[in-house]
């Protein structure tokens, strides 16, 4: 049986292009759409924990064991931070008994 094997090299210059284009495109994404944004990135930080989690389960090294535990707490990290600031943006907006926003 033929295994379909990437090299580290190819999935390591994908990644690289990945992180450039995201880059780029946050960038030019006006303030407004800040928060919409941050609730997108945090569903796709989520499936990159989930992800990660499932190459953990079966390690073909220890590389490939270190890369996902590196990816599962920096994803589990942005989730985290953006679901409190998402949190704090939304107890700005909330209003106070005398119908005020604070």
């Amino acid at each position: 049986m033929h295994d379909n094997v990437v090299p580290v090299s190819i999935n390591l210059l994908i990644f690289l292009l990945s992180a450039f284009l995201g880059l780029g495109l946050i960038k030019k994404v006006s303030k407004l759409l800040h928060t919409p944004l941050m609730s997108l990135t945090n569903a796709i930080s989520s499936v990159s924990v989930v992800a990660a989690l499932i190459v953990m389960a079966e390690p073909k090294n220890i590389l490939i064991l270190t890369l996902a535990t590196i990816a599962v707490a920096l994803a589990a990290t942005n989730v985290i931070s953006g679901f409190m600031i998402t949190e704090r943006i939304l107890r700005m907006f909330k209003k106070d008994n005398g119908g005020k926003i604070k």
